[in-house]
């Protein structure tokens, strides 16, 4: 019989409890520091204040907000919410916190052992490289996430450890115990383990250091041009939770459609209309029309009578004001716009809901580039100018946008409303609301997905689009006025 094997004591800091003396260590030297956390923080007040601007781009004032590793709470407190809460790891930390912002509530928490048993809409993750385990973390963050909270992740480029380091070492930066180095592929994978998806990318700052002028060119300029932007000290990831799709029959659907002058087009628009969800709406805008549109929507409405079919009085001033009167009038979860010239076919809106269905987070915007088209459908100038206006948004947006004047965008009611007070701040009015629309998701850090319509050409009617020379000066102003409010 073979005698059993001598029992072998395991070191002190091994496994699991290796992981605690890290904590341990982490927590004792953040006590030590936390009555001197603001002198470091003043002394990069630049620094700072170009964080807390994207920051507060990112997050709207008057939400729930949860800041995880919030030390003194200074970034919280930009923020304004409504309700913020604030988690660190240190008892001397959380002290100062509550004594420097009273109107917040902090609480001392390891980010893997989180528990408040509430939920918020944005989520912040600050100093991830100084937690011991960052995938336990986001798992601990996710269980405080309703399927449209924004989480926003803060991180260091690793690129820059060895500088990080030496201004560790002179002084210049507070130091950390064995700090993590995680790339942005490393966040990335983080959160696509612990179910979140990214939808946007911010980075900032090729200069932390403020010199008079010269701290603009570097960060107002050269820090949001491709490639060099990848050099970028920090990096802002905005994402969400994955959701399970939404089904079609638990939303109802609102149909905008702004018509002036489209008297021939109305009836092809009632017959051909796709019921979609539990119930359908169609709402015909009549800006001012002088050929009897509006007269023809009320035919409809007694010729169909079990269609919902509503006419609403536009303003008469451009057609993106008609399209907010048609959106401010509109009852369904879901808002479709569908040109009333029916260059784009109104049984084709069911692809767009089933995209938006896909997740609450997407905003579905047409493409007519991607299909042959009849030669009379887009005239061009209007295709040239499409295709510029598409490679200048997939810039100011980092996301790929083909068509940006497609007539046919498909977004939630919900997020509509939080748009509505954001118009007209693009530096000046975008007559057809597609930019506005387009600059509006992105704010709001929507993943807008491209749909291919077959475009097809006017049967009825003349063409609003007129005067393309100025209307592209116009769309040049309102996308040079965005470069620096998407920036943050």
């Amino acid at each position: 019989m073979n005698a059993a094997p001598p029992e072998v004591r395991a070191p002190k800091n091994w496994g699991p409890e290796a992981l605690d003396t890290v904590r341990q260590a982490r927590r004792e030297h953040q006590d030590a520091i936390a009555g001197r956390r603001d002198e470091w923080i003043r002394a990069n007040r630049y620094f700072y204040d170009g964080l807390k601007r994207v920051l507060r781009f990112i997050v709207e004032p008057g939400q729930r907000v949860l800041e995880v590793r919030c030390q003194t709470g200074h970034l919280l407190a930009s923020l304004r919410p409504a309700y913020g809460v604030g988690v660190e790891i240190g008892n001397a930390m959380v002290q100062c916190a509550r004594q420097q912002h009273p109107g917040l509530h902090f609480v001392q928490s390891d980010p893997e052992a989180l528990e408040l048993n509430e939920t918020f809409d944005h989520i912040l993750f600050s100093h991830i490289f100084d937690t011991v385990d960052i995938l336990r973390a986001f798992e601990r963050i996710r269980k405080h996430c309703t399927p449209d909270t924004q989480l926003v992740v803060i991180n260091y480029n690793h690129l820059w450890q060895p500088i990080l380091d030496l201004a560790s070492k002179l002084g210049l930066r507070s130091r950390f115990v064995e700090p993590n180095w995680v790339s942005e592929n490393d966040v990335h994978g983080f959160l696509k383990l612990a179910g979140f998806r990214l939808v946007r990318k911010h980075r900032l700052l090729l200069l932390p250091k403020w010199i008079p002028v010269f701290s603009w060119v570097m960060n107002g300029l050269l820090a949001r041009l491709p490639g060099l932007r990848r050099l970028c000290l920090m990096q802002v990831l905005v994402a969400r939770p994955l959701a399970k799709p939404q089904r079609e029959e638990d939303v109802s659907v609102s149909v905008i459609i702004p018509c002036r002058n489209e008297v021939g087009n109305v009836q092809e628009a009632v017959k051909r209309m796709p019921a979609m969800g539990k119930h359908t709406e169609i709402l015909f805008c009549d800006d001012k029309s002088t050929d009897g549109t509006a007269q023809e929507v009320r035919r409809m409405q007694a010729l169909y009578p079990g269609k919902d079919i509503r006419l609403v009085e536009g303003p008469g001033i451009c057609k993106a004001e008609n399209v907010w009167t048609g959106f401010r009038a509109a009852r369904g979860d879901v808002l479709m716009i569908l040109d009333a010239d029916l260059t784009v076919m109104p049984e084709e809106l069911p692809m767009f809901l089933r995209a938006l269905l896909a997740s609450p987070g997407n905003f579905a915007n047409g493409s007519r580039l991607v299909y042959p088209m009849p030669s009379q459908a887009m005239k061009f100038t209007n295709m040239i100018g499409n295709k510029f206006f598409g490679l200048v948004f997939s810039f100011l947006l980092d996301q790929r946008i083909k068509d940006t004047l497609c007539g046919t965008k498909v977004l939630w009611r919900k997020d509509w409303l939080r748009m509505e007070p954001h118009l007209g701040s693009w530096g000046i009015k975008d007559l057809w609301g597609d930019y506005e629309l387009l600059f509006g998701a992105s704010k709001l850090h929507l993943e807008i997905v491209e749909v291919p319509v077959h475009y097809q050409e006017r049967i009825h009617g003349v063409t609003k689009m007129t005067r393309v020379f100025s209307n592209g000066l116009r769309m040049l102003r309102i996308c040079a006025h965005a470069w620096y409010r998407l920036g943050g």
